[in-house]
């Protein structure tokens, strides 16, 4: 697979778990998403999702499209997988 092909497929499961994010969570108050534990799992399961594809997309793409805060995606990411037991709510 060529780099500009896995470039589309990360970034199509960054918009794909992002999309999926909205969905789960609109219409939801945060005193909502407070008291379900269920919503909770599924969007730090997706926001890690989402930043692992970050992680992947090239270095290339990535400079070109500045715009994108890929560190803060990817580290969103890195605090989710790496310090779960210590995760804020708010944070996410």
């Amino acid at each position: 697979m060529s780099p500009e092909s896995r470039d589309r497929s990360y970034l199509w499961d960054m918009l794909d778990a992002s999309r999926t994010i909205r969905g789960f969570i609109s219409g939801t108050t945060f005193t909502q998403f407070e008291k379900d534990r269920k919503l909770q799992l599924a969007i730090e399961r997706l926001l890690e999702i989402l930043g692992e594809a970050a992680r992947r997309v090239s270095e290339e793409f990535q400079n070109q499209h500045g715009e994108i805060p890929w560190r803060k995606i990817i580290g969103q990411r890195n605090v989710l997988a790496r310090e779960y037991g210590e995760i804020k709510l708010e944070r996410i």
